[in-house]
């Protein structure tokens, strides 16, 4: 039952991770377009440019008909407004998520009466997952292959001087 409404799925998604997919996917089901905003963050040092993250996702959800993948700075519902966006769409994972997102949403609110947020729920298998959890992983030696899609942990691997996660050397074991 999709309705006709676009949504916006705003973040940095460095690295998109099977997580941002499963939200992704989730919302095509529920949203006739659902546009992935990649957004630059200035309090994160990013692994990935902007436009190579655009072109992660692009590939990642090329399967879906109803996904849009852009990239902007500034406020999130000004570019909602600039898309006839009506909701920005989030994912939960944890309950320190919803107290910042929450707090998002009714900042977002104030500026925008028009615009609603929507969240969902991490599914369970992705409720730990966040993307600085996959590059602190990868930067100790672990493998990404389950947390990522593929084309992605070959980039990661490649950011880290190794070709896969078999070749990284171990790291301590009280690392992530």
């Amino acid at each position: 039952m999709r309705s006709s409404v676009t949504a916006i799925y705003p973040g940095s998604f460095d690295p998109i991770t099977f997580g941002h997919l499963d939200i992704i996917e989730r919302g095509c089901q529920l949203f006739g377009t659902v546009i992935v905003a990649v957004v630059t963050n200035p309090n994160k040092t990013p692994l990935f440019p902007s436009e190579r993250r655009v072109e992660q996702i692009a590939n990642s959800t090329a399967h879906l008909g109803n996904v849009e993948v852009d990239r902007f700075d500034g406020l999130t519902v000004d570019y909602a407004k600039a898309h006839n966006a009506k909701v920005l769409l989030r994912g939960l994972r944890v309950l320190s998520d919803f107290e910042m997102e929450l707090q998002m949403a009714h900042t977002n609110k104030t500026l925008s009466a028009t615009t609603e947020t929507v969240f969902l729920a991490a599914s369970n298998e992705y409720s730990f997952l966040s993307s600085s959890v996959v590059k602190e992983i990868a930067r100790f030696g672990g493998s990404v292959d389950h947390l990522v899609p593929p084309s992605v942990a070959r980039e990661i691997y490649h950011c880290y001087g190794q070709a896969t996660a078999a070749s990284i050397p171990t790291k301590h074991p009280g690392n992530l």
